[in-house]
C-alpha cells in the first residue's frame, strides 16, 4: 500500500553531483514530513537532511551542510536531494523515510546506493 521509492543512486567521481528522488505513493503526501538518511557499512544509520510540509522549513546534518539541498513536489509526491562536491565520505545507502501527519510511526524505502569513487 504505502511505498516509498528511491531513485537517481550510482557510481559518481569525487566532486561530481547527482540528484537523488523518492516517489512516494499510499499516504498523504503533502503533509508528511520528508527526510533521507544514509547508512553506510559499519556506522549508525545518520540523518542526511528533512523538509517539512511547507517545503520552507528544512535542516541538514553537519557533513552535507553547503552541499545539499532537499526539495519536495508535492504534485509529483516526490522528494528530492540534490547534492554536489561529493566525498567519498558520502558513500552509503541512502534512504527515504516518511513521517505523516497525525501517525506515530513512519515509512522507509529500500535504499538506493551512492558511491562516490575515481
Amino acid at each position: 500500500q504505502v511505498q516509498l521509492v528511491e531513485s537517481g543512486g550510482g557510481l559518481v567521481q569525487p566532486g561530481g553531483s547527482l540528484r537523488l528522488s523518492c516517489a512516494a505513493s499510499g499516504f498523504t503526501f503533502s503533509t508528511a514530513v520528508m527526510s533521507w538518511y544514509r547508512q553506510a557499512p559499519g556506522k549508525e544509520r545518520e540523518l542526511v537532511a528533512s523538509i517539512r510540509e511547507s517545503a520552507g522549513s528544512t535542516n541538514y546534518a553537519d557533513s552535507v551542510k553547503g552541499r545539499s539541498t532537499i526539495s519536495r513536489d508535492n504534485a509529483k509526491n516526490t522528494v528530492y536531494l540534490q547534492m554536489i562536491s561529493l566525498k567519498p565520505e558520502d558513500t552509503a545507502v541512502y534512504y527515504c523515510n516518511a513521517a505523516p501527519r497525525y501517525r506515530l510511526y513512519d515509512y522507509w524505502g529500500q535504499g538506493t546506493q551512492v558511491t562516490v569513487s575515481s
